[in-house]
Formats: structure tokens, C-alpha cells, sequence
């Protein structure tokens, strides 16, 4: 039998959520009905899409390549449905999108511009915090509907994988450090840090804990432009996106990949609420920019 566009749909849920719960509540039905919608999908197919593993699950070759044709259905009929779509000025659509200053540089920028290539009846609303927890607060007290974000967030909220960035080291020309460098070496290194007490500063300090390592502040600053000058003029190194410091050092300082890599994931998360349609279209659309991850072999 085919599957349903309901089927497809949970599907993808599922692959984005890594997780039947998270899933189910990421596309508003029980967990019991999505679970039954994707097994009797497999039986249709003759064939298992997941791979369940303790509270998560993970795509099997056929569920991958299944994903990704189903991104590609769902994104067709997003666009069918689009074409009745009034896009008068007096119809205009319009969501609020909150991010960090990092990720508003390049992520959503590019985002944004293909969005409202497809798109032009659509008003993105773009919000600046310095922090993950405002942009959860902003969430949760309804001022933003979607924010794009560093993942994991809050459990309350619903969130939608996009990509793995790299976090690289940026230290000042002529620092002796192999490339790639060991997690290990950051102990005892001079680094630019976020201010104590910041979000950002203590998801830092976890970080180095589980890796055993404890570098020495040299520059404790929140501003961007001053972790740049921190590095630029000799006070330390820095941890940031390798997206993010090409463009910002250039050839002004070294950069180097982790070893092992050093990934964050990133998605948009939202209130465990119905999304504006709009809202839904912007998902989708990040969607299809998301690499369907595939399982290991």
C-alpha cells in the first residue's frame, strides 16, 4: 500500500526528534498513534525503518532513504498548497524568528533569503538574544514562535534538527599547537571566555569537566568583537563556529579542528503548541536543507 502524507509526515518527525516522544509531540498526535502510523507503514513497505535503541531510535538504510523521499513529497505538496495562497499586502503572512547574534550572522541570514525567495507573502520577523535561555524564555511566553538555536534545549519545547556545525579552536598567529589538536591540550591554555555566570560560560565550564581539562581565562568578555580583538591581539584562544571565524579572522589568526571533531547540533525549537502556517513552511524549509543522518556502517 502507499503511504499516507499523514505517514510521511511522522516519519520525518521521528528522523528529526530521534525520538517517538519527541515526535508525537513535535506533530501534535499521541505517541501510540504515531507509533502504530510508522509500524504499519513497515508493514506495507516489508521493510524496518527504525532501529529502536533504549528510549531513542535510529534510521535504518531503507528509513534514511525513505526520509528523503519523504521531505521531498511533503515539500511538493507545501508548494501545491501554497499556490492558493493569497499574497496581497492586505493578506500577508508574518512569525517571529529569535536567535543569537552567531547564528543570525550566516545561518539564519541564508535561511531567511531562500525562504522568502519561496515565499514572498511571508513577513520573518528576526529577534536578537545573547543568550539560549532568553531565546527559551521568548519562546515559552509566546513573544517569538520559533527560535533557532544550538540544541539540546529545554524538554518542554518541540525542536526540529537542521545541521552539525563544527566548533573549532582560533588562536593567535604563531601559537605551538599540532592541527588537529587533542581535547587534552586545552588544559592549561589561555582562552577568551564568556563572563562567569553567563549561559554560555556554563555550558563552557561542563564541557571542559567532562573532557578533564581546566584552561586559564586570559579575557573574560560577552561582546563578539572583543573575542576577536582577545585573540587577534595575543590574550588567548578561542572556541567558536568554523562558519563563523573564517569570515571573522580570516587570516588573522590559526584555526584549527579538534580531534576528536568537536560538532554542535542545531535546530529550531518551539512551544508544544499549533504553529502559524507560516511557522510550519519555515520548518519545512530548513528542513530541506538538513542532511538526512544516516546510520553507521
Amino acid at each position: 500500500m502507499t503511504p499516507t502524507l499523514a505517514q510521511l509526515r511522522y516519519l520525518v518527525a521521528v528522523a528529526d526528534c530521534r525520538s517517538i516522544t519527541g515526535a508525537a509531540a513535535s506533530v501534535f498526535v499521541a505517541q501510540s498513534a504515531l507509533s502504530r502510523a510508522v509500524q504499519a507503514m513497515e508493514r506495507d513497505l516489508g521493510v524496518e525503518l527504525l532501529a529502536r535503541r533504549g528510549r531513542g531510535v535510529d534510521l535504518t538504510p531503507e528509513g534514511a532513504r525513505v526520509v528523503r523521499l519523504a521531505r521531498t513529497v511533503l515539500n511538493a505538496v507545501e508548494a501545491i498548497d501554497d499556490i492558493g495562497t493569497p499574497h496581497g499586502k492586505d493578506a500577508r503572512a508574518a512569525f517571529t524568528l529569535a536567535t543569537t547574534p552567531t547564528l543570525a550572522l550566516d545561518l539564519a541570514t541564508d535561511l531567511m533569503a531562500g525562504f522568502s525567495e519561496r515565499h514572498p507573502g511571508v513577513d520573518v520577523r528576526l529577534q536578537k538574544h545573547d543568550s539560549r535561555e532568553a531565546l527559551v524564555e521568548e519562546l515559552t511566553r509566546g513573544r517569538a514562535e520559533l527560535a533557532l538555536v544550538d540544541l539540546p534545549v529545554d524538554k518542554e519545547l518541540s525542536t526540529h534538527f537542521i545541521q552539525e556545525r563544527e566548533v573549532v579552536l582560533i588562536s593567535p598567529i604563531g601559537t605551538r599547537l599540532p592541527h588537529p589538536v587533542p581535547l587534552r591540550m586545552l588544559d592549561g591554555l589561555p582562552m577568551v571566555l564568556p563572563t562567569p555566570g553567563t549561559g554560555r560560560r556554563t555550558e563552557m565550564e561542563a564541557m571542559f569537566s567532562c573532557m578533564g581539562v581546566r584552561p586559564v581565562p586570559s579575557l573574560e568578555v560577552d561582546e563578539r568583537l572583543a573575542w576577536v580583538t582577545g585573540v587577534t591581539d595575543g590574550r588567548g584562544s578561542l572556541i567558536w563556529y568554523r562558519d563563523v571565524v573564517a569570515r571573522a579572522f580570516g587570516s588573522r589568526a590559526e584555526i584549527r579542528s579538534f580531534t576528536p571533531a568537536l560538532l554542535r547540533p542545531v535546530g529550531i525549537a518551539h512551544a508544544r503548541r499549533q504553529l502559524s502556517r507560516a511557522a510550519r513552511a519555515f520548518i519545512a524549509h530548513a528542513g530541506r536543507k538538513a542532511p538526512v543522518r544516516e546510520p553507521e556502517r
